[in-house]
């Protein structure tokens, strides 16, 4: 902050009256004193202070679902005994616990807390379960839902009156935080418990869908919607296509009571560099925005395929490398493949054992040519060139499961399993996109912004 400084007038004055007091007393012991013209009063300009430049102020384009519920007086959960499935990520814009936010909510009792993987607190790896726990702060019981049970029991959710959800969802299907959402929606709508979903933004945008629709026999605890790898909907959205899926006549249910506390000022065209968030790790390797573009870009690809994402500790999803084929030679082959939207370098890092690894940084040059999962599956064709005749082929029964549940599609199993380097992709690259778009038009129903 800057500080404007006033001119002393009053020494100013004291030196006038001073001089003045003693010219007067020297007229005194003169005898004959000469009549002076009286001096010219003494003018004092005070100085304009610079104005004062205010303390910045943070803009925040988007309020968050927990923004908009708190600047509401909190109506939405008004009366009611709740419980909160979030995680570390659950902030508000100003970086402040979802949870402590519902602690201060009037009228209002926040009685215990669910966690999805990664655990409340973001710091346990993938795929390891999680046991209950106490919220260290608050004294609160936590329910893992990563753990014994992947949605809440009907002893944790007796005498709620309702379950906030507030998970900050990085726009990919098999990132599992959607996937715990929607089982903990069906426990509550089975056991007449209101939901309400805090909506976030979805880091890639709105408009960006990309990749396979997962296949009805793929469906698991990392895949439990039918949208492709890059769906384009916020956890708000998704929840309304939930709840729709649940009431359907085909679907014996109790219908359920969904409220969507919705954002304000996000757009569809928005990645999250232009919310004016900052953004949390939502787990140990998806540290930043950087993450989430890669998660999406290589995280298909590096399943079973050879190639590893990162360097070392460094560039989780966004450096990758192929065991015995230097980075040179893998940017040369990358650079053949013509992919839309990236280009390639070099880049080096410390091994675990401290020592200067290479790798190739794929970077995202135009975002509006690229999509993000065409990589992963460049990635598995020139695999099968890497390590021949075709490391898929050689999967075991779990391996070959895994790899299916996360990329989604029979189809494409059966061809890259068959066909190795030789696979059709251009084919089945024309063939997503067709159903995407579909998908993108069918999905508007559930669109809360444009």
């Amino acid at each position: 902050m800057t500080f404007g400084y006033a001119r002393p007038i009053f020494l100013i004055v004291l030196f006038a009256s001073v001089t003045g007091f003693l010219g007067i007393t020297g007229c005194r012991s003169h005898p004959q004193p000469v009549p002076q013209p009286a001096p010219p009063p003494v003018v004092t300009t005070p100085r304009v202070q610079p104005p004062v430049t205010p303390r910045p102020t943070i803009e925040f384009p988007v309020m968050l679902g927990i923004d908009v519920l708190e600047a509401t007086g909190f109506k939405a959960v008004a009366g009611k005994r709740i419980g909160l499935l979030t995680h570390v990520a659950g902030v508000n814009r100003r970086g402040e616990r979802t949870i402590d936010v519902l602690r201060r909510a009037p009228n209002a009792k926040l009685a215990c807390l669910f966690s999805p993987e990664h655990g409340l607190y973001g710091d346990v790896k993938a795929s390891v379960n999680i046991d209950n726990t106490t919220d260290q702060r608050t004294g609160l019981p936590v329910y893992s839902l990563f753990g014994k049970n992947r949605a809440p029991t009907p002893a944790q959710l007796k005498g709620l009156d309702a379950v906030v959800i507030d998970l900050q969802d990085i726009g990919v299907r098999s990132y599992t935080f959607n996937v715990v959402m929607r089982y903990t929606m069906e426990a509550c709508f089975a056991n007449n418990v209101e939901v309400i979903v805090l909506d976030r933004p979805n880091p890639l945008g709105g408009l960006k869908v990309d990749g396979p629709l997962l296949d009805p026999e793929w469906m698991s605890g990392v895949g439990a919607f039918r949208i492709p790898y890059v769906h384009g909907l916020t956890m708000g959205e998704l929840a309304k296509m939930a709840a729709a899926s649940f009431n359907n006549a085909d679907n014996v249910r109790v219908k359920g009571r969904l409220t969507v506390i919705p954002m304000s000022g996000w757009k569809r065209s928005m990645r999250w560099p232009e919310t004016g968030l900052k953004y949390v790790p939502t787990s140990p390797l998806v540290r930043d925005f950087n993450a989430v573009v890669g998660y999406a870009m290589v995280g298909l690809g590096c399943e079973f395929s050879g190639f590893k994402h990162g360097i070392g500790a460094s560039y989780p999803f966004r450096g990758i490398s192929f065991k015995n084929v230097s980075a040179d030679k893998l940017i040369q082959d990358l650079n053949a493949l013509r992919v839309p939207g990236l280009t390639y370098r070099k880049i080096t890092a410390p091994d675990p054992a401290g020592k200067p690894k290479e790798g190739v940084y794929v970077e995202v040059s135009n975002w509006d040519a690229w999509n993000p999962t065409e990589f992963s599956f460049a990635l598995m064709r020139l695999a099968c060139r890497y390590d021949p005749p075709n490391p898929f082929a050689k999967l075991n029964a779990a391996d070959a499961r895994s790899f299916n549940i996360h990329v989604g599609s029979t189809a494409w199993w059966n061809a890259l399993k068959r066909d190795g380097a030789r696979v059709n992709l251009e084919s089945f690259l024309a063939d997503w996109r067709a159903k995407d778009r579909i998908y993108q038009q069918q999905t508007r129903q559930y669109w809360i912004y444009n």
